[in-house]
């Protein structure tokens, strides 16, 4: 997105409260003192073949965006497209699974568009409601600040094994699950603390949206990998060659921007690059109060959420691993 857009002026106005300078997951528009829009919009082809459970991941993935700036989603408008030739009864049941979990978030679906296209997509452009002293975004992380991941990382590679039939019945259900769950809860729970900064992890992977929190905050940030919440089959994946076609951008996009201060096997590595679909909340916020809020989130049913690293001062954007 940053290269397709870095020739165009960046627009200013005065209600402009976050635009895409610092890579956030919405933007967000003031219209009174205590009341701004938080607006965004996604969209993807399958990755999974249920239509029913593409559509929930769809929506749940596109309202992620609202949650993670601190939001509440009010209203929502589906994107299809689709070729002419394409049969009506899964489209209907792609639909009902993003209206069902738009019902779940408390989000009217006022309507959308359709296109004909040669390949099936389907998302939402979601708006919501956010107070201007409390968004969370990529800039504020403060050194010494925990991180909190919310979800388990490896749905790319998951997903490419799903697309290559090696996956069993038992993942699949687990991890469309994860995936199809909102980040409602999680952002609920968040609320009660200190958010310095906050994002959730979906294409660019871990490292990735870390870089934007690193980049925002002119600060580094550090995961140990071993606390890092995962689907123990992503490894097994990577492992046999389940790359998305992501991982190579993703890589490149943080070339020289990423320490390894361990020797890690290429399938960790895969995990810190892989490409998440309706991925978990990634949070900093101050370490004395990292404790409190996982246990919050334990008791919301988050029970794979951890505290996975920490924010140190630097005078560049930098990821560690060890």
């Amino acid at each position: 997105m940053g290269q397709l857009t870095e020739h165009l002026k960046s627009h200013t106005h005065a209600n402009l409260l976050v635009g895409i300078e610092t890579s956030d997951d919405a933007g967000v528009y003031q219209i009174s003192p205590q009341l701004a829009l938080v607006q965004t919009v996604d969209f993807f082809t399958p990755i999974v073949d249920d239509p029913y459970t593409y559509g929930q991941i769809a929506a749940a993935n596109a309202l992620s965006d609202i949650y993670a700036m601190g939001g509440k989603p009010l209203t929502a408008l589906n994107i299809c497209a689709f070729p002419t030739d394409f049969p009506l009864e899964p489209l209907q049941l792609i639909l009902k699974g993003g209206q069902d979990k738009a019902l779940e978030a408390d989000v009217v679906v006022l309507g959308g568009h359709t296109v004909q296209d040669t390949e099936l997509k389907y998302g939402m452009a979601v708006t919501g409601k956010i107070d201007p002293q409390k968004i969370y975004t990529n800039k504020g992380a403060k050194d010494g600040d925990a991180l909190i991941l919310t979800k388990p990382l490896g749905t790319g590679l998951i997903t490419t094994a799903i697309k290559k039939r090696k996956a069993s019945d038992d993942i699949i259900e687990k991890v469309c699950s994860g995936m199809a769950l909102l980040n409602k809860s999680a952002a609920e729970c968040a609320a009660f603390y200190t958010i310095h900064a906050c994002t959730d992890i979906t294409g660019f992977g871990l490292v990735g949206h870390s870089f934007h929190i690193a980049k925002a905050s002119h600060v580094g940030l550090h995961f140990n990998h071993h606390h890092l919440p995962h689907y123990p089959q992503a490894l097994t994946f990577a492992k046999k060659g389940c790359l998305t076609g992501a991982d190579k951008t993703n890589r490149e996009y943080v070339q020289g921007l990423v320490e390894f201060q361990n020797r890690f096997s290429a399938e960790w590595e895969a995990l810190f690059f892989d490409p998440q679909t309706s991925g978990g909340l990634l949070i900093s916020l101050p370490k004395e109060e990292a404790p409190l809020l996982l246990q919050k989130l334990h008791e919301a049913n988050l029970k794979e959420a951890q505290i996975v690293g920490h924010v140190f001062a630097s005078d560049r954007p930098i990821i560690q691993f060890s």
